[in-house]
């Protein structure tokens, strides 16, 4: 009996019936309903005689696959496969599958959110009643301010229907050429990365982390930004350059950071962007609500299955 290992807790809470799916294709199935994630040991442990496997953060490398030698297809429970050595699987053919647009209405809602709640003051209008002040601090409105979006796949461009509709000015820029059609489509303007930069109000990161992209955003870039800019990143950390950013908002050179990713997950102790007050950090949460981890879990089952070689 072949046997399928998935990790992420998300499966367990959306896909029971797809686990279920796979038993009566004559499966052996074993999932996470632990409610933490696996350390790396116990992960290696349960794929050493796993045919399949639906990984989340998972480091999917050589080492993985020499302690696993029976995988023969993985798939990616979300987009992003940075944790995955592609190199070596298209060398060795192992499958490496994916959910493309699975969370991106999900990932571009939590976005525009930071987008919303950095223009309003949310957080720190909270914390200042909460301690008994009553600051009637001022806000910006969205109405005519630019966004510029890096990146303009498909979560690039929930975010631009989105913004259009709140009125805003809409800038993008892509390692992929954007056709006049697309921009047409979604009404944005065309524009190089230094230009986005130099003229958004919101700059939002929608790329994928790679060699290309790692470290995109650094401290030459920051200094071409608004004073009072604010720089979300929904996508991987890594893309901007830590260090450098706790220099850019402990100096005012831009106006906040809102990330839902960060270079190390979860940050170690004592991480220094965790001190200031114009940096704010939620847990890698982006894409995760119950119907992007439905459709997710829905296009995860699809994968292995072809890759396993039994599309169902």
């Amino acid at each position: 009996m072949e046997k399928i290992v998935i990790t992420p807790r998300g499966f367990a809470n959306q896909g029971k019936d797809q686990i279920e799916h796979l038993r009566s294709l004559g499966y052996e199935v074993v999932f996470n309903d632990t409610g933490k994630s696996y350390g790396r040991e116990e992960f290696l442990r349960l794929c050493q005689n796993a045919d399949g496997v639906i990984a989340g953060v998972e480091r999917i490398d050589k080492d993985f696959f020499e302690s696993c030698p029976k995988v023969r297809a993985v798939v990616k429970f979300g987009v992003g496969m940075d944790n995955f050595d592609l190199n070596y699987m298209k060398e060795n053919g192992i499958y490496a599958g994916r959910c493309p647009g699975s969370n991106s209405r999900s990932v571009a809602e939590t976005a525009v959110t930071f987008m919303l709640a950095s223009s309003r003051g949310l957080v720190n209008n909270v914390n200042e009643t909460r301690q008994g002040s009553w600051n009637k601090n001022s806000i910006i409105e969205f109405r005519d301010k630019t966004v510029g979006i890096v990146g303009f796949g498909a979560i690039g461009r929930e975010v631009a229907r989105m913004c259009n509709g709140l009125g805003m000015k809409v800038l993008a820029c892509d390692v992929f050429p954007i056709s006049a059609e697309t921009a047409e489509e979604y009404n944005i303007r065309i524009a190089k990365l230094d230009d986005l930069l130099a003229k958004s109000d919101f700059v939002t990161v929608h790329v994928p982390l790679n060699e290309e992209t790692a470290g995109l955003i650094s401290l030459g870039e920051m200094k071409l930004m608004k004073k009072t800019a604010v720089l979300i990143n929904t996508a991987r950390g890594g893309i901007v350059n830590e260090d450098d950013l706790y220099f850019a908002l402990r100096n005012g050179m831009i106006s906040s950071a809102w990330f839902d990713v960060f270079s190390s997950e979860p940050p170690k102790a004592g991480e220094k962007l965790l001190t200031l007050d114009n940096f704010f950090l939620t847990p890698h949460i982006a894409a995760r609500s119950a119907e992007a981890e439905r459709n997710t879990v829905l296009m995860a089952t699809a994968e292995i299955l072809k890759g396993l070689g039994k599309d169902d």
